[in-house]
């Protein structure tokens, strides 16, 4: 993680003369972010116990948009303004298929909010602000160089996600700022990109108009009212146009059914998968969680099915302590 400490280089901050909207109060909504996790939690070996971000507030009772995987599991979340001010929040809510996490502040921090950008928003070429929360010294000035599927290792894929160069090194929960002034995403991860001889570091974030149809349920339930996706419980690459299982989730329904790191994913039922996308869009397909996952996979030089009980990753997650 990076060091929550580091500034943006002077020479790359955004200047309130270069924008129509009000610059330090938008800056106002974005937010520090810590998160405590039990160390018997279920993501604790992979995200850790201590999770430091932003996140944003959308409205003006304080509701926090963050990611999701900042909180989720937290038993203690503190948000800091720009002005030092701290309150604790409660984890409100967390959609796995979007990321998105909410954040319930159990104080008045009295700050501005964001609104949420429209799809029309955010095109390719447009200029924004990428923002952590700290002020104008945690912004930087960037570019939407793409609008594009994003379909990550973790059992995890958006249609469309927006990505940013140059990257910001303090992402997680990190605002993206329209040039008016509208939030057009949340900070999840850095990436590198080949951009002819050299590596291209740049940002996804994840747009903030997937929230809309989606933020009554979770201020409501804490979760979208839907049937839950089937977790299978493994991590993919991508190698030579095949997929393979990188990893394993210790007790989870891929461990059970004697899946191992290194075998490559030939189909789901009868669909051949040629790519990450369509190996979680064919999962899915199959049906809710619970639903029996039929596999194809090669071990070495031996074709093998299986069929794999699928089940809810959140099921797995501890449950908060209310405060």
């Amino acid at each position: 993680m990076a060091d929550p400490d580091w500034e943006i280089p002077p020479d790359e901050h955004p200047e309130p003369g270069d924008h129509e909207y009000d610059l330090d109060r938008a800056l106002a909504a974005v937010v520090g972010l810590k998160a405590r996790v039990p160390d018997d939690a279920f993501t604790a070996a992979i995200l850790g116990t201590e999770r430091i971000g932003s996140g944003v507030v959308i409205d003006a009772s304080g509701l926090v948009l963050t990611i999701g995987y900042l909180i989720t599991e937290a038993d203690s979340i503190w948000l800091t303004a720009n002005d030092g001010r701290a309150v604790p929040g409660d984890a409100l809510a967390y959609d796995h298929a979007t990321g998105f996490g909410l954040v319930q502040p159990l104080g008045r921090l009295g700050l501005p909010h964001l609104t949420l950008a429209q799809p029309h928003e955010g095109r390719i070429g447009d200029e924004a602000i990428a923002a952590a929360g700290g002020g104008r010294t945690k912004a930087r000035r960037t570019s939407i160089i793409a609008r594009e599927e994003f379909a990550g290792y973790w059992e995890y894929l958006l249609d469309e996600a927006l990505f940013t160069a140059p990257a910001h090194p303090l992402w997680s929960g990190a605002a993206l700022i329209s040039s008016t002034g509208t939030l057009l995403g949340i900070g999840s991860l850095i990436l590198q990109r080949d951009s002819g001889r050299n590596k291209l570091d740049l940002n996804m974030f994840v747009p903030g108009w997937h929230l809309r149809p989606i933020l009554s349920d979770l201020t409501r339930f804490g979760r979208v009212d839907r049937p839950a996706r089937p977790w299978i419980g493994i991590t993919a690459v991508e190698s030579a146009d095949a997929i393979f299982v990188g990893g394993i989730s210790e007790s989870g329904p891929a461990d059970d059914a004697g899946i191992q790191p290194g075998d490559r994913i030939v189909a789901v039922g009868d669909t051949e998968i040629e790519d990450l996308p369509g190996l979680w869009r064919s999962i899915w397909q199959q049906g809710p969680a619970g639903t029996p996952i039929p596999l194809t996979l090669a071990r070495k030089s031996r074709t093998y099915s299986v069929t794999v009980a699928s089940a809810d990753r959140t099921a797995r997650f501890t449950t908060p302590k209310l405060h």
